[in-house]
């Protein structure tokens, strides 16, 4: 079969990508996923991904290298599913701030600077507090900030006023220190992935196919130009398929760089390592890999409040579950953590360098194996991280086997940067919890607790690796830039052939702040209209 455009992978890039592109009948559009439906119930309530985020059948689990000398391995977890990582993360919406993406264009990127995105972000939003100079209402896309919240959280925004910082109702709306209630792609009380805002619609055109359960295993070649690629059928069956005009990989900062390496472009030595003919030699495919690492804090409160009490047990989440498909409303209505704010590490910082993620419940010790289960005890707790990480890590394919793992070093805090701007983070946070009135309704710190100093850089670290969380948002294993060794050019398409693009988080080489679906689905609307001009 022979289509104008393939694209590999159904998450938030592609269905994008489908979605666009399939807009003019005279293209045909085939888009790969190698997952299957987005039917589940769990998939639609928000908080019940936490049921499925450990099931094979609707995520991709790559294990890391140990994330420092003597700690473990941690497994990055991306969606395989219609909707992709949209399906499954934890719904919070960011654009990044106006200075991450003029410094993206001052790097060497036209087109990207902060004045080229935001008609993209108005174009794709359909935003519950109604359009204004930065948000858009009438797109696809629907956002939302907290319905109904859990009345501890009106204490943690009160105690962000005290603490200096600005009460905003949307915190993207500016770029200073602020907090707010989270802006989330939420609608009545459900979730709205990219499948849902975009391939939907699209579902019904007769120029886009969709097939699911199929893997891409392979980019075809004639030459130095993309002809189309090899799919594997869930039976084990494969089939080439040829592409007229381009090939798009939106598989995502790590399936997207290990598909380059096994269809021969990437570093020379790791391919032959893995037994991959060398079509190109390209040192940077898999390379300049960043992450966030989140440093995470967790409180006893003195008294019965929270959102632990209804989910702790199974009865209560039998109870907290029949009261949400009543109404749509509760705890499952809500995204993974209802309130967020951005701070300086230090007040002479120039702008907003990290951000906190807080919610009115507490984990209990994960358990390898297992899904992770709030406390049975009241409990609060914090997620925070460094925006803009300079720390680099790497990946490659080990075999020339589609199935064979990914070697994957995170490279958190290999710079000074990261491990400074975390310790003053950890700092500032302790600070946050001593201001009333949240600080009246804590007992005492559960993690990481009093033997972890606000003083010791080393201890702050070691907390956050042994402790924290990956954010999910790795960047850069494709990036774009004018120079020869960027692996994607500023219109995205890969350096030294023709007809390839790639459109995902791995062609940024630098880290936009905040959470990255947002910027995905912006990045491939605006990739679009590259697209449609060269055609």
């Amino acid at each position: 079969m022979l289509y104008d455009y393939i694209i590999a992978g159904a998450g938030s890039a592609g269905c994008v990508l489908a979605e666009r592109l399939s807009r003019e009948p005279g293209n045909r559009v085939l888009l790969v996923e190698a997952g299957g439906a987005d039917r589940h119930p769990y998939l639609r309530i928000p908080k019940g991904v936490g049921k499925l985020f450990g099931d094979p059948t609707f995520s991709w689990h790559y294990r890391t290298r140990p994330v420092r000398e003597g700690g473990n391995p941690e497994v990055w977890v991306r969606g395989k599913v219609l909707g992709g990582s949209s399906s499954v993360n934890g719904m919070v919406y960011n654009r990044g701030s106006r200075a991450d993406w003029d410094e993206l264009e001052g790097l060497g990127n036209p087109g990207w600077g902060w004045d080229s995105v935001l008609p993209a972000f108005r174009a794709i939003e359909n935003n519950a507090l109604g359009p204004s100079l930065t948000r858009g209402a009438a797109g696809p896309l629907r956002v939302s900030t907290v319905r109904d919240p859990d009345p501890l959280c009106d204490e943690l925004i009160a105690t962000g006023r005290a603490f200096g910082l600005r009460d905003i109702p949307d915190v993207n709306e500016e770029d200073g220190e602020r907090i707010g209630y989270t802006m989330a792609t939420i609608a009545a009380g459900q979730r709205f992935s990219a499948a849902r805002a975009f391939l939907r619609p699209a579902r019904s055109r007769p120029n886009l196919t969709v097939a699911r359960e199929t893997t891409v295993t392979r980019v075809l070649f004639d030459g130095d130009k993309a002809v189309g690629v090899r799919v594997r059928k869930t039976g084990g069956q494969e089939e080439d398929v040829r592409a007229r005009r381009e090939v798009i990989l939106s598989l995502g900062s790590l399936a997207t760089p290990r598909l380059l390496q096994l269809s021969g472009i990437g570093p020379a030595e790791v391919l032959r390592s893995a037994g991959v003919d060398v079509r190109l030699d390209r040192p940077t495919v898999g390379a300049r890999l960043r992450e966030h690492r989140c440093l995470a804090l967790r409180f006893r409160l003195n008294a019965q409040l929270g959102v632990n009490r209804f989910l702790a047990t199974p009865a209560a989440q039998a109870r907290t579950g029949a009261a949400y498909l009543l109404t749509r409303r509760g705890p499952l209505a809500r995204p993974a953590y209802d309130v967020m704010a951005f701070l300086k590490s230090r007040p002479e910082r120039e702008r907003p360098d990290t951000e906190v993620l807080l919610a009115p419940w507490s984990l209990a010790a994960l358990q390898p194996g297992k899904p992770a289960s709030v406390e049975r005890e009241p409990g609060i707790s914090a997620c925070a991280m460094a925006l803009r990480p300079t720390s680099e890590g790497a990946l490659a394919i080990t075999s020339a086997d589609p199935d064979a793992g990914l070697d994957i070093d995170p490279g958190y805090f290999s710079s000074e940067h990261d491990r400074q701007v975390t310790a003053d983070l950890f700092g500032r946070l302790r600070d946050f919890f001593a201001v009333d009135p949240i600080a009246s309704r804590i007992r005492h710190e559960t993690f990481p607790g009093p033997d972890v100093s606000s003083d010791s850089q080393d201890d702050i670290v070691r907390s956050a690796l042994d402790g924290g969380y990956c954010g999910f948002h790795a960047i850069g294993t494709c990036a774009m830039g004018s120079g020869a060794d960027d692996v994607t050019d500023t219109q995205l398409r890969v350096r030294g052939v023709d007809n390839l693009r790639v459109v995902d988080a791995s062609v940024l080489p630098v880290m936009v702040s905040g959470n990255l679906n947002g910027p995905v689905m912006a990045m491939a609307w605006r990739a679009a209209e590259f697209i449609r001009d060269e055609a």
